[in-house]
Protein backbone atom coordinates (compact mmCIF):
# COMPACT_ATOMS: atom_id res chain seq x y z
CA UNK A 1 0.00 0.00 0.00
CA UNK A 2 1.31 3.39 -0.95
CA UNK A 3 2.07 6.17 1.65
CA UNK A 4 -1.07 8.35 0.02
CA UNK A 5 -3.45 5.25 0.14
CA UNK A 6 -2.42 3.97 4.01
CA UNK A 7 -3.46 8.05 4.93
CA UNK A 8 -6.36 8.02 2.84
CA UNK A 9 -7.44 4.63 4.03
CA UNK A 10 -6.74 5.76 7.70
CA UNK A 11 -8.39 9.19 7.34
CA UNK A 12 -11.55 7.94 4.91
CA UNK A 13 -12.33 4.97 4.87
CA UNK A 14 -15.11 4.76 7.78
CA UNK A 15 -17.45 7.69 5.54
CA UNK A 16 -16.69 5.91 2.39
CA UNK A 17 -17.76 2.26 3.50
CA UNK A 18 -20.90 4.07 5.24
CA UNK A 19 -22.04 6.24 2.38
CA UNK A 20 -21.73 2.85 -0.04
CA UNK A 21 -23.55 0.58 2.76
CA UNK A 22 -26.16 3.47 3.07
CA UNK A 23 -26.87 3.81 -0.99
CA UNK A 24 -26.58 0.36 -1.42
CA UNK A 25 -28.51 -1.27 1.48
CA UNK A 26 -25.60 -4.16 1.55
CA UNK A 27 -22.84 -4.41 4.52
CA UNK A 28 -20.63 -6.90 2.37
CA UNK A 29 -20.99 -5.15 -0.82
CA UNK A 30 -19.98 -2.11 0.69
CA UNK A 31 -16.95 -3.32 1.95
CA UNK A 32 -16.21 -5.47 -0.82
CA UNK A 33 -16.57 -2.44 -3.35
CA UNK A 34 -14.41 -0.21 -1.17
CA UNK A 35 -11.75 -3.51 -0.55
CA UNK A 36 -11.53 -3.36 -4.59
CA UNK A 37 -11.08 0.41 -5.10
CA UNK A 38 -8.08 0.24 -2.89
CA UNK A 39 -6.69 -2.88 -5.10
CA UNK A 40 -6.79 -0.74 -8.13
CA UNK A 41 -5.94 2.54 -6.25
CA UNK A 42 -2.55 0.35 -5.30
CA UNK A 43 -2.11 0.09 -9.01
CA UNK A 44 -3.07 3.42 -10.15
CA UNK A 45 -1.44 5.72 -7.76
CA UNK A 46 1.99 4.63 -8.32
CA UNK A 47 2.84 7.00 -10.71
CA UNK A 48 0.65 9.69 -9.30
CA UNK A 49 -1.72 10.50 -6.54
CA UNK A 50 -5.00 12.07 -7.62
CA UNK A 51 -5.92 15.34 -5.95
CA UNK A 52 -8.38 14.23 -4.26
CA UNK A 53 -7.71 10.60 -3.20
CA UNK A 54 -10.72 10.17 -0.79
CA UNK A 55 -13.30 11.61 -3.98
CA UNK A 56 -11.22 8.87 -6.28
CA UNK A 57 -11.58 5.75 -4.09
CA UNK A 58 -15.82 6.58 -3.34
CA UNK A 59 -16.25 7.47 -6.80
CA UNK A 60 -14.10 4.17 -7.63
CA UNK A 61 -15.75 1.89 -5.54
CA UNK A 62 -19.20 3.58 -6.55
CA UNK A 63 -18.63 1.75 -10.10
CA UNK A 64 -17.14 -1.43 -8.10
CA UNK A 65 -20.33 -1.86 -6.16
CA UNK A 66 -22.37 -1.23 -9.56
CA UNK A 67 -20.22 -4.29 -11.13
CA UNK A 68 -20.72 -6.51 -8.26
CA UNK A 69 -24.59 -5.92 -8.33
CA UNK A 70 -24.49 -6.67 -12.38
CA UNK A 71 -22.13 -9.72 -11.68
CA UNK A 72 -24.72 -11.22 -9.08
CA UNK A 73 -27.58 -10.71 -11.37
CA UNK A 74 -29.17 -8.26 -8.96
CA UNK A 75 -31.32 -5.16 -9.14
CA UNK A 76 -29.59 -4.45 -12.64
CA UNK A 77 -32.39 -1.64 -12.68
CA UNK A 78 -31.33 0.21 -9.93
CA UNK A 79 -27.59 -0.21 -10.31
CA UNK A 80 -28.47 1.56 -13.77
CA UNK A 81 -30.61 4.00 -12.19
CA UNK A 82 -27.72 4.86 -9.31
CA UNK A 83 -25.26 5.41 -11.96
CA UNK A 84 -26.97 7.81 -13.99
CA UNK A 85 -27.85 9.71 -10.71
CA UNK A 86 -23.97 10.06 -9.61
CA UNK A 87 -21.72 10.87 -12.04
CA UNK A 88 -18.29 10.21 -11.56
CA UNK A 89 -17.30 14.33 -11.01
CA UNK A 90 -19.50 14.85 -8.50
CA UNK A 91 -18.45 12.02 -6.65
CA UNK A 92 -15.30 13.51 -6.72
CA UNK A 93 -16.04 16.45 -4.87
CA UNK A 94 -18.81 14.86 -2.91
CA UNK A 95 -18.56 12.07 -0.38
CA UNK A 96 -21.78 11.94 2.44
CA UNK A 97 -21.15 11.35 5.80
CA UNK A 98 -23.90 8.54 6.51
CA UNK A 99 -22.39 7.03 9.64
CA UNK A 100 -24.85 8.56 12.42
CA UNK A 101 -27.43 6.71 10.40
CA UNK A 102 -25.35 3.36 9.89
CA UNK A 103 -24.78 3.53 13.68
CA UNK A 104 -28.48 3.00 13.90
CA UNK A 105 -28.80 0.29 11.69
CA UNK A 106 -25.92 -1.53 13.00
CA UNK A 107 -27.46 -1.43 16.62
CA UNK A 108 -30.67 -2.42 15.26
CA UNK A 109 -32.56 -4.84 18.33
CA UNK A 110 -32.64 -7.94 15.53
CA UNK A 111 -29.21 -7.84 15.45
CA UNK A 112 -28.17 -10.22 19.16
CA UNK A 113 -26.95 -7.55 22.02
CA UNK A 114 -23.14 -8.54 22.02
CA UNK A 115 -22.47 -8.00 18.16
CA UNK A 116 -24.23 -5.02 17.87
CA UNK A 117 -21.28 -2.34 18.98
CA UNK A 118 -18.57 -4.69 17.51
CA UNK A 119 -20.42 -4.27 13.70
CA UNK A 120 -21.31 -1.14 14.15
CA UNK A 121 -17.32 -0.35 15.04
CA UNK A 122 -16.07 -2.15 12.56
CA UNK A 123 -18.49 -1.13 9.76
CA UNK A 124 -18.84 2.70 10.69
CA UNK A 125 -15.36 3.40 12.31
CA UNK A 126 -13.34 0.88 10.63
CA UNK A 127 -11.25 -0.70 12.59
CA UNK A 128 -9.95 -3.95 12.28
CA UNK A 129 -11.25 -7.47 13.61
CA UNK A 130 -8.10 -7.77 15.89
CA UNK A 131 -8.40 -4.14 17.12
CA UNK A 132 -12.24 -4.68 17.90
CA UNK A 133 -11.61 -7.95 19.99
CA UNK A 134 -8.76 -6.59 21.98
CA UNK A 135 -11.06 -3.64 23.19
CA UNK A 136 -13.82 -6.56 24.04
CA UNK A 137 -11.69 -8.71 24.99
CA UNK A 138 -12.37 -11.69 23.42
CA UNK A 139 -10.45 -13.66 20.96
CA UNK A 140 -10.27 -12.60 16.87
CA UNK A 141 -11.90 -15.57 16.24
CA UNK A 142 -15.13 -15.51 18.33
CA UNK A 143 -15.40 -11.48 16.96
CA UNK A 144 -15.17 -12.74 13.45
CA UNK A 145 -18.21 -14.65 13.52
CA UNK A 146 -20.17 -12.58 15.53
CA UNK A 147 -20.00 -9.94 12.71
CA UNK A 148 -20.87 -12.62 9.93
CA UNK A 149 -24.06 -13.51 11.89
CA UNK A 150 -24.96 -9.93 12.94
CA UNK A 151 -24.48 -8.66 8.88
CA UNK A 152 -26.53 -11.72 7.86
CA UNK A 153 -28.99 -10.74 10.11
CA UNK A 154 -29.26 -7.41 8.93
CA UNK A 155 -30.06 -8.64 4.72
CA UNK A 156 -32.53 -11.46 6.22
CA UNK A 157 -34.40 -9.44 8.16
CA UNK A 158 -34.74 -5.84 6.27
CA UNK A 159 -33.68 -3.89 8.55
CA UNK A 160 -34.30 -0.35 6.97
CA UNK A 161 -31.09 1.81 6.23
CA UNK A 162 -32.58 4.94 7.67
CA UNK A 163 -32.25 6.94 11.40
CA UNK A 164 -35.44 5.60 13.16
CA UNK A 165 -38.28 7.51 14.45
CA UNK A 166 -38.00 8.77 18.34
CA UNK A 167 -40.08 6.33 19.53
CA UNK A 168 -37.35 3.40 18.46
CA UNK A 169 -34.17 5.62 19.58
CA UNK A 170 -34.29 4.52 23.25
CA UNK A 171 -34.05 1.00 21.96
CA UNK A 172 -31.04 1.35 20.11
CA UNK A 173 -29.40 4.37 22.35
CA UNK A 174 -27.15 1.60 24.71
CA UNK A 175 -24.99 0.11 21.60
CA UNK A 176 -24.74 2.77 19.66
CA UNK A 177 -23.31 5.12 22.57
CA UNK A 178 -21.11 1.63 23.23
CA UNK A 179 -19.77 2.17 19.90
CA UNK A 180 -19.36 5.87 20.04
CA UNK A 181 -16.81 5.15 23.48
CA UNK A 182 -14.84 2.20 21.70
CA UNK A 183 -14.13 4.45 18.97
CA UNK A 184 -13.08 7.46 21.00
CA UNK A 185 -10.79 5.25 22.95
CA UNK A 186 -8.99 4.36 20.03
CA UNK A 187 -8.09 8.07 19.55
CA UNK A 188 -7.45 8.64 23.48
CA UNK A 189 -5.10 5.60 23.98
CA UNK A 190 -2.64 7.40 21.62
CA UNK A 191 -1.56 10.23 23.84
CA UNK A 192 0.27 12.25 21.18
CA UNK A 193 -2.90 12.31 18.86
CA UNK A 194 -0.44 10.46 16.32
CA UNK A 195 -1.79 6.90 15.82
CA UNK A 196 -4.12 5.68 13.19
CA UNK A 197 -7.30 6.40 14.74
CA UNK A 198 -6.02 9.77 16.25
CA UNK A 199 -9.05 11.69 13.52
CA UNK A 200 -11.47 9.93 15.69
CA UNK A 201 -11.12 12.55 18.45
CA UNK A 202 -12.48 15.46 16.17
CA UNK A 203 -15.04 13.04 14.68
CA UNK A 204 -16.61 12.46 18.18
CA UNK A 205 -16.92 16.04 19.47
CA UNK A 206 -19.08 16.46 16.01
CA UNK A 207 -21.11 13.08 16.27
CA UNK A 208 -21.58 13.54 20.35
CA UNK A 209 -22.77 17.11 19.59
CA UNK A 210 -25.40 15.59 16.76
CA UNK A 211 -26.75 13.04 19.09
CA UNK A 212 -26.75 15.35 22.07
CA UNK A 213 -29.39 17.46 19.44
CA UNK A 214 -30.65 14.99 18.11
CA UNK A 215 -31.43 13.54 21.95
CA UNK A 216 -31.52 16.73 24.10
CA UNK A 217 -33.36 14.70 26.84
CA UNK A 218 -31.38 11.64 27.25
CA UNK A 219 -28.86 11.77 29.92
CA UNK A 220 -26.02 9.09 28.42
CA UNK A 221 -26.00 10.97 25.59
CA UNK A 222 -25.26 14.23 27.19
CA UNK A 223 -22.99 12.58 29.66
CA UNK A 224 -20.83 10.96 26.73
CA UNK A 225 -20.77 14.17 24.87
CA UNK A 226 -19.51 15.61 27.90
CA UNK A 227 -16.87 13.05 28.84
CA UNK A 228 -15.18 13.58 24.96
CA UNK A 229 -15.23 17.43 25.44
CA UNK A 230 -13.40 16.96 29.23
CA UNK A 231 -10.88 14.66 27.44
CA UNK A 232 -10.53 16.54 24.75
CA UNK A 233 -10.07 20.16 26.53
CA UNK A 234 -7.02 17.96 28.13
CA UNK A 235 -4.87 16.99 24.90
CA UNK A 236 -3.15 20.19 24.79
CA UNK A 237 -0.97 19.12 27.94
CA UNK A 238 -0.89 15.41 27.33
CA UNK A 239 2.91 15.04 25.68
CA UNK A 240 6.15 17.08 27.02
CA UNK A 241 8.29 18.52 24.26
CA UNK A 242 10.31 15.18 24.22
CA UNK A 243 7.24 13.47 22.92
CA UNK A 244 6.43 11.64 26.07
CA UNK A 245 3.24 11.44 27.71
CA UNK A 246 2.19 13.03 30.80
CA UNK A 247 0.05 11.03 33.10
CA UNK A 248 -3.38 13.06 33.72
CA UNK A 249 -2.52 14.20 37.90
CA UNK A 250 1.07 15.93 36.50
CA UNK A 251 -0.69 17.78 33.35
CA UNK A 252 -0.54 21.62 33.43
CA UNK A 253 -4.12 22.63 33.87
CA UNK A 254 -3.18 26.07 32.25
CA UNK A 255 -2.82 24.29 29.13
CA UNK A 256 -6.09 22.96 29.34
CA UNK A 257 -9.33 24.29 26.85
CA UNK A 258 -11.70 26.08 29.34
CA UNK A 259 -14.21 26.24 26.52
CA UNK A 260 -14.69 22.85 25.93
CA UNK A 261 -14.65 22.14 29.66
CA UNK A 262 -17.26 24.92 30.10
CA UNK A 263 -19.15 23.13 27.41
CA UNK A 264 -18.67 19.95 29.19
CA UNK A 265 -19.80 21.23 32.68
CA UNK A 266 -22.78 22.84 30.82
CA UNK A 267 -23.80 19.38 29.33
CA UNK A 268 -22.80 17.40 32.48
CA UNK A 269 -25.35 19.44 34.57
CA UNK A 270 -28.51 19.03 32.41
CA UNK A 271 -27.67 14.69 32.46
CA UNK A 272 -27.19 14.86 36.13
CA UNK A 273 -30.92 17.25 36.65
CA UNK A 274 -32.48 14.44 33.77
CA UNK A 275 -31.23 11.13 35.95
CA UNK A 276 -29.33 11.66 39.20
CA UNK A 277 -27.17 8.63 38.96
CA UNK A 278 -26.07 6.48 35.53
CA UNK A 279 -22.55 4.93 34.82
CA UNK A 280 -22.07 7.08 32.20
CA UNK A 281 -22.69 9.99 34.10
CA UNK A 282 -20.53 8.93 36.77
CA UNK A 283 -17.59 8.66 34.11
CA UNK A 284 -18.09 11.96 33.11
CA UNK A 285 -17.99 13.00 36.53
CA UNK A 286 -14.87 11.97 37.45
CA UNK A 287 -12.74 13.69 34.00
CA UNK A 288 -15.27 16.63 35.30
CA UNK A 289 -13.45 16.55 38.76
CA UNK A 290 -10.10 16.34 37.01
CA UNK A 291 -11.29 19.20 35.09
CA UNK A 292 -12.01 21.75 37.54
CA UNK A 293 -8.25 21.66 38.45
CA UNK A 294 -6.73 25.15 37.27
CA UNK A 295 -3.09 24.76 38.46
CA UNK A 296 -0.63 22.31 39.61
CA UNK A 297 -0.74 23.97 42.85
CA UNK A 298 -3.69 22.39 43.32
CA UNK A 299 -3.65 18.85 45.23
CA UNK A 300 -5.23 16.10 42.55
CA UNK A 301 -9.11 15.57 43.61
CA UNK A 302 -7.92 11.66 44.42
CA UNK A 303 -10.25 11.39 47.07
CA UNK A 304 -13.12 12.86 44.93
CA UNK A 305 -12.62 10.78 42.45
CA UNK A 306 -12.53 7.27 44.10
CA UNK A 307 -15.77 8.45 45.90
CA UNK A 308 -16.97 8.44 42.31
CA UNK A 309 -15.64 5.05 40.99
CA UNK A 310 -16.97 3.36 44.44
CA UNK A 311 -20.25 4.49 43.05
CA UNK A 312 -19.58 3.25 39.33
CA UNK A 313 -18.17 -0.07 40.22
CA UNK A 314 -21.57 -0.21 43.13
CA UNK A 315 -23.47 0.53 39.25
CA UNK A 316 -21.15 -1.24 36.57
CA UNK A 317 -18.33 -3.84 38.13
CA UNK A 318 -16.82 -4.51 34.64
CA UNK A 319 -12.76 -6.07 34.79
CA UNK A 320 -11.74 -2.22 33.16
CA UNK A 321 -13.29 0.19 35.48
CA UNK A 322 -12.05 -1.87 38.63
CA UNK A 323 -9.03 -1.42 37.21
CA UNK A 324 -9.57 2.08 36.77
CA UNK A 325 -10.58 2.74 40.27
CA UNK A 326 -7.36 1.05 41.62
CA UNK A 327 -5.28 4.15 40.34
CA UNK A 328 -6.73 6.72 43.22
CA UNK A 329 -7.03 3.77 45.76
CA UNK A 330 -3.33 3.52 45.51
CA UNK A 331 -3.29 7.18 46.13
CA UNK A 332 -5.89 7.29 48.77
CA UNK A 333 -5.81 3.94 50.75
CA UNK A 334 -1.99 2.95 49.64
CA UNK A 335 -0.06 0.65 47.22
CA UNK A 336 0.03 -2.48 49.30
CA UNK A 337 -4.41 -2.07 48.74
CA UNK A 338 -4.25 -1.39 45.42
CA UNK A 339 -2.42 -4.33 44.36
CA UNK A 340 -4.31 -6.50 46.14
CA UNK A 341 -6.92 -5.59 44.55
CA UNK A 342 -5.53 -5.73 41.69
CA UNK A 343 -4.41 -8.68 41.63
CA UNK A 344 -8.21 -10.19 41.97
CA UNK A 345 -8.46 -9.17 38.25
CA UNK A 346 -5.71 -11.45 36.72
CA UNK A 347 -8.14 -13.93 36.15
CA UNK A 348 -10.34 -11.02 34.33
CA UNK A 349 -8.69 -11.76 30.64
CA UNK A 350 -6.34 -8.03 31.38
CA UNK A 351 -3.30 -10.27 31.34
CA UNK A 352 -2.08 -8.74 27.33
CA UNK A 353 -4.44 -5.40 28.39
CA UNK A 354 -1.92 -2.63 28.63
CA UNK A 355 -3.21 -0.35 31.23
CA UNK A 356 -3.50 -3.25 33.74
CA UNK A 357 0.32 -4.04 32.71
CA UNK A 358 1.18 -0.39 33.05
CA UNK A 359 -0.79 0.37 36.30
CA UNK A 360 0.97 -2.87 38.03
CA UNK A 361 4.15 -1.74 37.09
CA UNK A 362 3.93 1.37 38.64
CA UNK A 363 2.27 0.05 41.65
CA UNK A 364 5.43 -2.35 42.00
CA UNK A 365 8.00 0.76 41.08
CA UNK A 366 6.05 2.81 43.78
CA UNK A 367 6.03 -0.17 46.39
CA UNK A 368 9.98 -0.96 45.91
CA UNK A 369 9.39 -4.24 44.92
CA UNK A 370 12.12 -3.33 42.33
CA UNK A 371 12.46 -7.12 40.33
CA UNK A 372 9.07 -7.51 39.85
CA UNK A 373 8.33 -3.58 38.03
CA UNK A 374 10.95 -4.30 35.61
CA UNK A 375 8.90 -7.73 34.85
CA UNK A 376 5.73 -6.03 34.60
CA UNK A 377 7.49 -2.95 32.59
CA UNK A 378 9.10 -5.07 29.81
CA UNK A 379 5.51 -6.46 29.76
CA UNK A 380 3.48 -3.48 28.93
CA UNK A 381 6.28 -2.26 26.55
CA UNK A 382 6.04 -5.81 24.81
CA UNK A 383 2.25 -5.30 24.28
CA UNK A 384 3.69 -2.36 21.75
CA UNK A 385 2.36 0.62 22.98
CA UNK A 386 2.05 3.97 21.05
CA UNK A 387 5.11 5.81 20.67
CA UNK A 388 4.35 8.32 23.67
CA UNK A 389 2.80 6.20 25.61
CA UNK A 390 6.25 3.72 25.32
CA UNK A 391 8.34 6.76 25.63
CA UNK A 392 6.61 7.18 29.30
CA UNK A 393 6.45 3.43 30.29
CA UNK A 394 10.61 3.50 28.67
CA UNK A 395 11.16 6.32 31.13
CA UNK A 396 9.72 5.02 34.53
CA UNK A 397 11.51 1.55 34.10
CA UNK A 398 14.82 3.75 34.02
CA UNK A 399 14.06 5.75 37.17
CA UNK A 400 14.04 2.16 39.26
CA UNK A 401 16.22 2.04 41.81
Amino acid sequence: MTQALDATFRSASARIVGALAARYRDLDLAEEAFAEACARAAEAWKSATPERPDGWLYAVAQRCALDLLRKREVRERQGAQMEAECPMDEALTFIPDERLRLIFVCCHPAIAPDARAALTVRTVCGLSTGEIAHAFLTSEATLAQRLVRAKRKIAEAGVPFEIPGPNLWSERLDAVLSTLEVAYSKAHEDAAGAGPHAAYAAEMLNLSQMLAELLPDEADVLAFAALVRFCEARRPARVDAQGCMIPLAEQDPAQWNRALIREGDALLKRGFALQPSSARLLQAGIHAAWCRRRSLDEPPPWAKVLVLYDSLVAISANPITRMNRIVPLAEVRGYDRALEELENLRAASLEDFLPFRAVRADLLRRAGRAAEARIEYDAALALRPAPAEKAWLARRRSQIQ
